[in-house]
């Protein structure tokens, strides 16, 4: 066969292909961006409801006890605040969610945190099925999708402190001690809870199986940096599945927003007020969705704003998943819908849906604009972090991008930004 000929050259994009998919884990900035606003999206909705917390999941809030028990029975959803009817065990629960939500943002044990989020998130949320605005579906999927992917290759302590190990000359995959000391702790509580019968249909075998593997790569690191090649092989069969679970989860969360968008625009399309150009008229003259009277009454006074205000929306939902075989058309697109989710935000009163929509919008986002963000950003927290009295000036904003955002990697954190900024087949870029 000649290297030259159609079938050579479309083995060889396949080889590649292949190649890419089981070597590396895409999207590293999508994903550390996904991680980011997810985790912001839910703790800082938990922290603006603490108040009101008792009243929305609480075991003597309006949904009742015997109302969720009974729904929950009907459907098999997972939460841990059907274990116990205590007011302690409630805030215990709250607090873990909201400390799990901490952890993802900052990229803290993420594996293990990822996991404590996704259990925060679902034991809420199916606790009062009836407490969100939309946005809450959304992080109720992420928080799974997450699970099963590398989503702390930058920006995230996990970073960082592989960075630091890799200095040392030591394996960045093991997780350090703080790690195997978590791992211990929640098996620990998932044994008791198994024991106990907290679990109902295959949630426990889940959980199960994911400390496992957890253990099992631990094990496998561990042994490879001191056993012979069938072990290290070993290790790296293991390293091949996880880029494959992650690479095809992101696909999922790709697929998953542009089904949001599309179905979201097609039934608008089915509206008449939508038809008309009048659909978004009227909450803005809903009270419920007024947190700025006047300037809701001045747009909703203009009818070519509110025509034209409508038709973008339906139009720019409708289009955007036909938009991503055009890079620069999607990236329009992708401006437009996050500023459309700032205007529910600050118009509508619905920040933690528009903050969770974005966040969902983030894995779209151009790697190149991400790291110069990542970069800027990495640079003015090193210049206010070195103006605090007592702190000293910072050395350099190259070193505050080190310390402060993490790398990713076997090389250097500028020289891995670098490759990842010039990548013509990077995920973004498609």
């Amino acid at each position: 066969m000649a290297i030259g000929s159609p079938r050579a050259r479309v083995e060889r994009a396949v080889s590649r292909a292949l190649t890419r998919i089981t070597a590396h884990a895409l999207g590293p900035y999508q994903t550390a961006i996904v991680r980011i606003g997810f985790g912001c999206a839910w703790f800082f909705f938990l922290v603006r409801e603490w108040p009101h917390r008792q009243e929305l999941y609480g075991p003597d809030g309006p949904w009742s006890w015997g109302l969720a028990e009974r729904l929950i029975d009907t459907n098999d959803s997972f939460t841990v605040l059907m274990w116990s009817s205590s007011d302690s065990w409630f805030q215990l629960v709250y607090l873990i969610a909201m400390a799990a939500s901490a952890a993802m943002i900052l990229g803290w044990h993420t594996r293990a945190a990822s996991v404590l989020f996704m259990v925060g998130v679902l034991s809420l949320q199916n606790r009062s099925v009836f407490m969100g605005d939309g946005g809450d579906n959304v992080i109720h999927l992420m928080s799974m999708y997450l699970v099963f992917t590398r989503c702390a290759q930058v920006w995230s302590l996990d970073a960082r402190r592989a960075a630091r190990e890799r200095a040392r000359g030591g394996d960045a995959r093991t997780g350090g001690a703080g790690g195997v000391v978590l791992w211990a702790v929640l098996g620990a509580v998932l044994l008791g809870s198994s024991v106990a019968g907290g679990f109902t249909s295959g949630w426990g075998i889940l959980y199960w199986a994911v400390w496992a593997v957890q253990g099992l790569w631990w094990v496998l690191v561990k042994a490879a940096a001191r056993s012979g090649h069938a072990v290290r092989e070993l290790r790296d069969v293991c390293d091949v599945l996880a880029n494959l679970a992650h690479n095809g989860v992101l696909l999922v969360i790709m697929v998953e927003v542009c089904l949001i968008y599309s179905t979201a625009g097609w039934f608008k399309i089915q509206g008449t007020r939508w038809q008309d150009g009048t659909a978004v008229y009227y909450p803005m003259n809903l009270d419920y969705f007024t947190p700025w009277p006047e300037l809701s009454t001045l747009l909703a006074s203009s009818g070519v704003m509110i025509f034209l205000v409508t038709y973008g929306t339906v139009a720019t939902q409708v289009a955007f998943p036909f938009t991503l075989f055009n890079r620069r058309v999607k990236n329009v697109l992708l401006a437009m819908m996050i500023i459309e989710h700032i205007s529910i935000a600050l118009l509508l009163g619905l920040p933690f849906f528009s903050l969770a929509m974005i966040a969902a919008d983030a894995v779209f986002l151009p790697t190149v604009f991400l790291v110069w963000s990542g970069r800027h950003i990495s640079a003015l927290a090193g210049r206010a972090w070195g103006s605090l009295p007592g702190t000293g000036r910072a050395k350099a904003p190259g070193a505050a991008r080190t310390v402060t955002w993490g790398a990713r990697g076997t090389g250097a954190p500028d020289e891995d930004v670098q490759a990842e900024e010039t990548r013509p087949d990077a995920v973004s870029r498609r």
